[in-house]
């Protein structure tokens, strides 16, 4: 006898292929041409728009795209130049630093393990994920807060925190599908579910799942 799935199992599924039909292709929003420079600028992304940091890496990777040439830059330098992305103070010490362990420690190269590239300095779970989904091709749930809103808006996950959102959507989602699926919620929370304004019934998700009261 077939497994009976379940109602959230279903509206999982239903909105997967939602977002399939929508968003067949979905490139990496950050511009980057190796594992280093993605890592970089997913630093730079925290608490700023990848639009943004897309003008910012181009200027800071024309003077250092390497961590060898990222320390010869400097972190004064570095500060400067990141700057209009916020925290630089911040975020260029822990572009230096992280810099500094991969040409000390790591041969120049980006460690390919969630533990070795979360113990770098300014490198969260959220980054490491990212690195390792869309750097190395490892299966991984990146969970930004838009992703974390719209699990909870489509009653997805509890809410909770970051953290359980990633534990419920892993649990709903076949591994397989992790690494396009998470770039494929934000493009649809860009697109149609945007924080506010936010009119339900012209979402093609939260026409059919939204939770009541939200809008």
């Amino acid at each position: 006898m077939a497994k009976k799935i379940s109602k959230k199992q279903a509206k999982a599924d239903d909105i997967r292929q939602i977002l399939d039909d929508l968003f067949p292709e979905v490139p990496v929003p950050l511009h980057h041409k190796d594992v280093y420079t993605l890592l970089i600028a997913v630093l730079l992304s925290a608490q700023c728009t990848d639009e943004r940091v897309n003008k910012i890496t181009p200027i800071l990777f024309a003077k250092a795209d390497n961590p060898a040439d990222m320390v010869a830059l400097g972190e004064d330098a570095i500060r400067e130049i990141i700057r209009p992305c916020g925290l630089s103070p911040m975020k260029a010490k822990a572009i230096y630093n992280l810099s500094k362990i991969l040409m000390d420690q790591y041969n120049a190269h980006v460690p390919c393990s969630f533990e070795a590239l979360e113990a770098l300095p300014g490198v969260g779970h959220k980054t490491a994920s990212v690195v390792m989904s869309q750097g190395f091709g490892i299966p991984a749930f990146p969970v930004d807060t838009h992703i974390h809103r719209l699990a909870y808006r489509w009653g997805l996950s509890s809410g909770k925190s970051v953290e359980q959102t990633e534990k419920d959507l892993k649990k709903l989602f076949p591994e397989a599908a992790w690494n396009k699926l998470h770039l494929q919620i934000i493009y649809f929370g860009r697109s149609y579910c945007k924080a506010r304004p936010h009119i339900a019934a012209d979402c093609p998700i939260c026409n059919k799942y939204g939770r009541k009261g939200l809008d």
